[in-house]
Order: structure tokens, then C-alpha cells, then sequence
């Protein structure tokens, strides 16, 4: 019994998904540090001015803000550095 569990772990690797947020993707493929901030701005301006037991609401709204904004960040950090990357072994190679 073994031996058939070891085989059905072995029988296909696992393929990668297919990108299901094509928007995200072309978005971050283009994307600026200060787009990203532009693209917020109005947003964390109106959650600002709620009052009442909305405020409260708009208090998570903004950290979810703020992480989805690092996260961008961060992802365009990365193409940055692959871009420099794939310019760097393209560049040095005769």
C-alpha cells in the first residue's frame, strides 16, 4: 500500500494556475510609484471625512488601503529588479 500512495504523489507534477487578475497584472506591469499614490489619494480623502459609525468602517478600509498600496509597492520593487536583471545579463553577454 505504500509503494501505490509513493506512486500517486509522483504521477504528475503540479502545474502552475494561470493568471485569473489580468487586470492587476497589466496594471502592476505599467505602474509607477506615484501612480499607485495617485490611485489612492482620493480615495483615503472621502474615507477621511465619514463620521459616525461609519468612521469606524473606514478605519479598517484605510489599513486594507494602506497594505494593498505596500503590496503594490512591493510587486513593483520587483519588476524593477528583474527588469535591471534581464538588462544586466542581456548587456554583459558577447
Amino acid at each position: 500500500m505504500a509503494a501505490k500512495k509513493k506512486e500517486e504523489k509522483t504521477a504528475e507534477p503540479q502545474k502552475l494556475p494561470e493568471p485569473s487578475y489580468p487586470v492587476i497584472e497589466g496594471f502592476v506591469e505599467k505602474a509607477t510609484a506615484d501612480g499607485i499614490a495617485a490611485t489612492f489619494k482620493d480615495l483615503r480623502s472621502q474615507l477621511a471625512g465619514l463620521k459616525g459609525p461609519k468612521a469606524e468602517q473606514a478605519k479598517k478600509v484605510a489599513k486594507a488601503i494602506d497594505r494593498t498600496e505596500e503590496l503594490l509597492s512591493y510587486l513593483l520593487q520587483v519588476r524593477e529588479k528583474l527588469e535591471a536583471d534581464r538588462k544586466g545579463k542581456g548587456g554583459g553577454r558577447k
